[in-house]
């Protein structure tokens, strides 16, 4: 096995952490003080190829793959967890799911938009009475002639309050269950769609998460993603995918709370020595380190395993994998977080240095996409062959 990024990926790797540290990181802690998306970002990197990385060409995408997706992520997540998170949600859980599922005519419509940043993606999929129960959503959508007409909550949705395009799931035939789900591509200019409120978060602010509210919202039936009735099939084809980038997310996070921390303890002198001198804080570097590589190992491997699966090769490892790189990326970032803080000591409880910031924006690796106790059920099944 090669475990060495190629000449390619090591070009990408650098020319996104160069941009990341001249655009992203002067206002880092602006964005997270501010809770505000910065202007004009996605647009500069939509310049980069960096939003359509999986998308093909012809639909003005970089024409990539997962891993080289992953390594953007994690680039991204080292210095602004909240900006790798809008990415995330824009360029996997909706541009390569419209790519993936959609008919040409909606990949011609949409995709230029949405990899040159022109228009903000998402996913509504979550709601206030379904969560980790995706599948128990209570959002309808009835046809009325060449259109549908959807009502129903969207809540805690990344990018919901910016977003131009919503992959959003409702149900065409409630009795069906999990049967009579349905995927549309909801345009956030329709009528009867509006944000009901952005929500304060204890971490990854600067990345907005909305409340969306559909009221008699008509969308035409061109705006179908996949077959009526079949929405399940698409939201399960991109869960893989959405836990494998993810992961990236919660290995940027733990990398860029660790280089704080070992930085930190380099500096720090008490006892007239480097706090890195001592056994205790050299045991938390240690294992930080052990953690991050081991996490990182495993999201390449799921990364990997998705573009195999897109590929037509076997795909059936990937639930298993992936599920696993985002339990161990999530329980990796808090811990590291948290460790980071530990080091810092005094101060890194207090918000004058960007250490706390990733611990608050690590606690959410553990909840999104799927919870960490989901990710370990998702894992048992398979190892069991449910």
């Amino acid at each position: 096995m090669d475990f060495n990024l190629n000449q390619e990926q090591k070009l990408l790797k650098d020319t996104v952490r160069t941009f990341v540290l001249k655009e992203i990181a002067p206002i880092a802690d602006n964005i997270d003080k501010e809770d505000t998306f910065p202007e004009g970002l996605f647009k500069k990197m939509g310049e980069m190829g960096l939003l359509g990385c999986t998308i093909p060409t012809e639909y003005r995408g970089a024409g990539s793959d997962y891993l080289s997706s992953a390594i953007i992520e994690e680039e991204l997540a080292k210095v602004s967890p909240s900006v790798a998170l809008s990415y995330g949600a824009h360029a996997i859980l909706c541009a390569d799911n419209v790519y993936r599922n959609g008919t040409e005519e909606q990949r011609m419509k949409y995709l230029p938009r949405l990899c040159s940043g022109e228009w903000v993606g998402a996913l509504g999929l979550t709601e206030p009475g379904a969560g980790s129960d995706a599948v128990g959503i209570e959002a309808t959508a009835q046809r009325d002639g060449d259109e549908y007409v959807i009502n129903g909550t969207k809540t805690f949705i990344t990018n919901g309050p910016i977003a131009d395009l919503v992959l959003l799931y409702a149900k065409t035939d409630k009795e069906k269950k999990a049967k009579g789900i349905t995927a549309f591509l909801v345009e956030t200019s329709f009528d009867g769609f509006s944000v009901s409120k952005k929500f304060e978060k204890m971490g990854n602010r600067g990345s907005p998460t909305g409340e969306l509210v559909l009221d008699n919202c008509r969308v035409p039936k061109e705006s179908l993603l996949g077959e009526e009735n079949r929405g399940i099939a698409v939201m399960m084809s991109g869960l893989d995918s959405e836990r494998a980038i993810l992961s990236a997310w919660g290995v940027g996070i733990a990398q860029g709370a660790f280089d704080l921390a070992l930085s930190y303890s380099r500096e720090r002198v008490q006892f007239g020595q480097p706090i890195c001198n001592f056994q205790l804080i050299q045991e938390k570097l240690a294992n930080a380190y052990t953690q991050i590589e081991s996490s990182r190992l495993m999201t390449y491997k799921a990364a990997l395993l998705t573009q195999e699966s897109e590929r037509g090769g076997k795909g059936t490892e990937l639930h298993k994998v992936a599920a696993a790189a985002l339990l161990l990326a999530g329980e990796t970032a808090r811990n590291v977080a948290l460790d980071a803080v530990q080091i810092h000591g005094g101060y890194g409880y207090i918000n004058e240095l960007p250490v706390e910031r990733f611990l608050r924006d690590a606690v959410l690796v553990t909840i999104g996409a799927g919870t960490s106790e989901i990710r370990q059920i998702v894992i048992a099944r398979e190892l069991l062959g449910e």
